[in-house]
């Protein structure tokens, strides 16, 4: 990858890095409210389940977008993380943080799908 290129990624990474830590910080939805209706309440606790899941997506993706920003340091963007082999510039043009080859990331989403095994992460990260 050339350097033009990294830096290209390096750029979109840290945008996309300061975007989501403004959104992480946001924290609003997740306060409980209460409230003397219990129709209310009920409301209010379906909103701050939303606000806890889009909390938690984001501050995945933000780890995600850390982690992609650290292998561009240390030269290692662009190479899959389980097979080694370079990831496809179409897959980096659509998901720059991406980890993983889309065969690996297929593998992955797989063992994630309820099976009850142990995801591609936590297989790497237990690994090493």
């Amino acid at each position: 990858m050339t350097k033009t290129e990294l830096s290209k990624y390096k750029n979109i990474l840290e945008a996309k890095q300061a975007e989501l830590e403004q959104l992480v910080r946001n924290r609003e939805g997740i306060a409980i409210e209460k409230s003397p209706d219990a129709l209310d309440e009920v409301q209010h606790a379906a909103e701050r389940e939303l606000a806890i899941r889009n909390l938690d997506r984001e501050s995945n993706l933000l780890r995600n977008v850390r982690a992609a920003l650290r292998r561009i340091d240390e030269g290692t963007f662009g190479v899959c993380l389980h097979c080694e082999e370079d990831i496809s510039p179409k897959r980096l043009a659509a998901v720059p943080w991406t980890p993983f080859c889309i065969q690996c990331q297929e593998m992955s989403d797989r063992n994630q799908s309820g099976d009850g095994s142990e995801s591609l992460d936590e297989i790497l990260v237990n690994a090493a």
